[in-house]
């Protein structure tokens, strides 16, 4: 007899209306027949610790959490991995019957995407754009991986530099950062160039990150942390300099799909999740 009850999942966030991980996580529990279901919820900042005592209340398998909470949200949870640890912010959190574990898959969404396209982390030369949530997840979590060495190019430079201290301090990698003005040449020892930023995410698709685009090189890969549209003007732009690019809906679903895996102990239908978000932005 089949039982009636489904497991749930879901996301907390304010503003969260516009939030596709629900259509993609969705799409991967049909796939896998699983029963389970994923809800975008509105929670005020003032409400979260409410929600987070109604996950464990009403058995949820685990959570996303999107702007503003990922870092208010330390406090309520009983553990964090390594990472999110380090990061200082969490994106999901899965509750182990009733022990709620706050880990970060922003970082480890990307770092996933780059090796799909076959992009070696390990000894690379990485310049990150920007020093905010996305920049830090993601220069940890390169870090993490061996990256040879990271640059942080921010327009607060005292941002940037806290970022740097904090990936010398908990990794031991080479870490430097500078001020990005309009003008900046990427490194020419840069392996990958990475935009961290949400310039270009719509709608304000016709605008890319200022910088001097003639120092792009052939054998670099320009990634980009935007996902709508899929293909920016900052990637068509790095491959008119010969550069190989890489969308952030790579690290979207790569992210999704480790989220559904922490959630169901399954592997995650990785070219489903692919194929039902892209559907979405090309509406």
């Amino acid at each position: 007899m089949s039982h009636y009850r489904a497991e749930l999942t879901g996301v907390f966030g304010d503003p969260v209306d516009d939030n596709p991980t629900g259509i993609v996580e969705e799409a991967a529990f049909a796939a896998m027949n699983l029963n389970y279901r994923y809800l975008t919820i509105k929670v005020l900042p003032e409400d979260l610790e409410t929600a987070m005592s109604a996950v464990r209340a009403m058995n949820f398998r685990g959570i996303n959490l999107t702007m503003p909470h990922k870092i208010r949200v330390l406090p309520m949870l009983d553990e964090l991995s390594e990472a999110a640890g380090i990061i200082g912010a969490v994106n999901t959190v899965i509750n182990q019957n009733g022990k709620l574990i706050g880990e970060n898959t922003d970082g480890k969404g990307f770092t996933a995407s780059l090796l799909k396209h076959g992009i070696r982390i390990e000894g690379a030369n990485i310049l990150v754009l920007g020093a905010g949530g996305a920049a830090r997840a993601i220069s940890v979590e390169c870090a993490l991986a061996g990256a040879g060495s990271l640059s942080i190019a921010n327009r607060t430079e005292g941002k940037a530099e806290e970022l740097a201290a904090l990936i010398r301090e908990k990794t031991k990698v080479n870490s430097a950062a500078f001020g990005w003005n309009p003008g900046l040449k990427i490194p020419e020892n840069t392996d990958i160039l990475i935009n961290a930023t949400s310039i270009g995410l719509m709608p304000d698709a016709d605008s890319k990150p200022a910088l001097d685009y003639s120092t792009v090189r052939e054998d670099m890969t320009v990634a980009d942390v935007v996902f709508n549209p899929s293909d920016t003007l900052f990637l068509k732009t790095a491959r008119e300099h010969g550069a190989g690019t890489i969308s952030g809906i790579g690290m979207l679903v790569q992210q999704a799909a480790l989220n559904f895996t922490l959630w169901t102990g399954e592997r995650a239908p990785v070219e489903v999740m692919y194929d039902t978000l892209k559907k979405e932005f090309e509406q």
